[in-house]
Parts: structure tokens; sequence; C-alpha cells
């Protein structure tokens, strides 16, 4: 075992941990935040089943944003579908023949898509990039985090890409080293440049990802103006501080 693997083992340990941990403090935190206003985004649908499909056409469809901003749409969506092929496609380096996914994970067509999904991702990336320094609002308001983001997964698509149609990495050894991760059975990890600057880079992402706008993720599920009903006439909205305060004046009052 070589001083690499071990620290990029480490390092990957402790990336998972602060990713796991804080995005679940991160929805901990967004579930117990209460809702003081009634503020669905009118045309809003007035029952729960409404509400889970609307939530489902936002998640898959990106529906206000399509409403808001075309080429935004484009470019995000072009973004995230690519990341979720290329995600199918990394399932293989996770998963043995024994499971269940396996045979869907390995067909070929998924296997070319999310090959190529990866220049796909770039102009995705790209095209949001260019829109904070074309369009003048959002330069306004973008930090120096925003392209800082946005160039992290440029760079990790990249790498992922010159170690596709570059310069190729013994994907067996990288498999092993993956699957040894998991079951706490450190393997060798191959030493390959691209690989260990897509690694590095990979952790860093997990690491910083908490703390990020990139918590939109998890957060649109959250979103007052998304998940709730519009029936403010039918029902009465109390926010939880309220029911807290009633509670304690009831108690006092007895």
């Amino acid at each position: 075992m070589s001083a690499m693997s071990i620290i990029y083992a480490l390092l990957f340990y402790v990336a998972t941990f602060i990713f796991v941990a804080g995005v679940g403090y991160k929805i901990y935190v967004f579930a117990r935040t209460p809702q003081p206003l009634k503020i669905p985004t009118t045309p809003a649908p007035i029952t729960y089943t409404g509400v889970a499909l609307r939530m489902v056409r936002e998640v898959t469809l990106f529906e206000s944003l399509f409403k808001s901003n075309k080429w935004t749409w484009l470019f995000g969506w072009i973004f995230h579908l690519s990341l979720l092929l290329a995600f199918i496609r990394h399932l293989r380096y996770v998963l043995t023949p024994d499971n269940v996914l396996w045979p869907i994970i390995n067909l070929e067509l998924v296997q070319t898509a999310g090959k190529y999904a990866g220049y796909a991702m770039l102009l995705g990336l790209a095209g949001l990039l260019a829109r904070r320094f074309v369009v003048d609002r959002v330069r306004y308001i973008s930090s120096p985090s925003d392209y800082l983001m946005l160039l992290l997964l440029l760079t990790i698509a990249g790498s992922g890409l010159l170690m596709t149609f570059v310069s190729h990495v013994d994907i067996i050894a990288l498999k092993g080293f993956v699957l040894g991760l998991l079951l706490f059975e450190w393997q060798l990890l191959p030493a390959s440049p691209f690989l260990l600057i897509h690694l590095t880079l990979v952790a860093l992402l997990m690491i910083i990802f908490p703390f990020s706008k990139l918590l939109h993720a998890p957060g649109v599920f959250f979103s007052p103006t998304r998940n709730q009903r519009d029936n403010p006439r039918e029902q009465r909205h109390v926010a939880g501080w309220s029911a807290q305060i009633d509670n304690t004046k009831s108690a006092d009052a007895g």
C-alpha cells in the first residue's frame, strides 16, 4: 500500500463524513424552519397531489426556471441531465455483478450516453459561466464563490474527459480501490495525474457542498413557494412558533 493510496483513502473518508453530516444537518434545519406565511407562487395547486406533481415538474424539468429565463434553463438542464448520466455511468465503480442494477448500468446505451455526457456537461457549465459575465444583473449579484464553483465543476468534467479520451486509467485497479474503500479493505490507487486531479477536486466538492449554494438540491423540497397548497381561504395557516406560543399561553392560563 503506497502513501498516496492511504492519503486518498483518508481524504475520501473525511470528505464523505463532512458531506453526509453537513447535508443531513442542513436538511434537519430546513425541516424545522417554520413557514410563517402562505406564499405559494401562483398559479398554485390546491391539493397535495397537485403539490406533488408540481414538485416532480420542478425537480425534473425545472419548470419555474423555464418560465423565468429560457437560456438559463437550457444550460442548467443540459448540465443536470449530463451530470445524472455521468453519475449512472460511475455506478459501475461501486457495484458488483451480483447487484440488481448491474445489468442496467452496463447497457451499451447507458454507458455510451454517460461517456459522452462530459461534453454536454462542459457545454452547460460554460453557458452558465458565460451568463455570469454577459448578463449585467447576474454579474452584479455574482460573488467570487459563484465563479469558483463553476470553475471547479468545469475542471472535474474536463479531467474526467481527459481520462476517458486522452490518458486512459486502469479501470480494474480504480474499481478495486473504490470497492476497497466501501469494504474497508484498502487497495492500491492507480498513479495517474489526471485521476489524482479528478479525485482531489471531487473530494473538495464533497467537502464544500454542505456550505455552498449547491444545497438548492435538497433545499428545493423545502421551498414554501413550491411545497405549499394555495388554500389560505379554506384553511388558516399557522406557523410553527405560533402554535408553540398558543400552547404556552394555554398552559399558563390553566
